[in-house]
């Protein structure tokens, strides 16, 4: 990510922890519980959310999951993620300060469960981005699930299209997807290396 782009984003929290209202709008709360909602086990060992701001989300994954990696480019969206943990009470969290793909935060031997790509792609080149997608596969474990979900309108600091980020995950050798929920604001989707509904998962189908 240029160094643009760094700025950008350490401007905007320089005069707020919470610049996209996560924790305030009606909108990113039934947003984040459709993304909850969509992912196939109740239940995670190992879950990585790069780009995870100010931790509203990461607080969600750490009541299902055992541990939680999760990365910003922002040390003050960092802070603010941790101390929203740590006002919660998880202990299962670890945040780095990374700025992707350059500074890939995932020691090479690390393999996750799942994999949270909420409002992060489009601010990558294709390139850049087609870079992180392989290093994301590469990282996720046998049988695991990459959620992927993002905003569709157009603004200014936008460089890839929402369906070319989520295509970009979508011809990943060995991934089979699961959801695909589209609305008016934002698409939401969801892939694993396990193909297998959720119905077939739990011997109904």
């Amino acid at each position: 990510m240029a160094a643009v782009e760094t700025a950008y984003f350490q401007g905007l929290y320089a005069g707020c922890d919470d610049p996209w209202g996560l924790s305030t709008r009606w909108y990113e709360a039934r947003k984040r519980a459709l993304l909850l909602a969509s992912l196939p086990n109740e239940r995670w060992g190992r879950v990585f959310e790069p780009g995870c701001a100010n931790g509203v989300l990461t607080l969600d994954l750490a009541g299902r999951a055992d541990h939680v990696l999760a990365s910003d480019l922002s040390q003050r969206a960092l802070d603010a993620a941790r101390l929203r943990l740590d006002a919660a009470g998880m202990r299962n969290v670890v945040l780095r300060r990374a700025v992707l793909p350059e500074e890939w935060p995932v020691a090479p031997e690390e393999r996750f469960d799942l994999i949270v790509l909420s409002e992060l792609g489009y601010y990558f080149d294709a390139r850049s981005w087609a870079c992180l997608a392989t290093r994301v596969m590469d990282c996720l474990a046998p049988g695991g699930t990459i959620v992927a979900c993002h905003w569709l309108h157009d603004f200014a600091e936008r460089r890839l299209d929402t369906h070319a980020v989520h295509g970009a995950i979508a011809r990943l050798a060995g991934l089979f997807p699961l959801v695909d929920h589209a609305e008016q604001d934002f698409l939401l989707q969801v892939w694993s290396r396990d193909s297998r509904s959720l119905a077939r998962r739990e011997g109904l189908a």
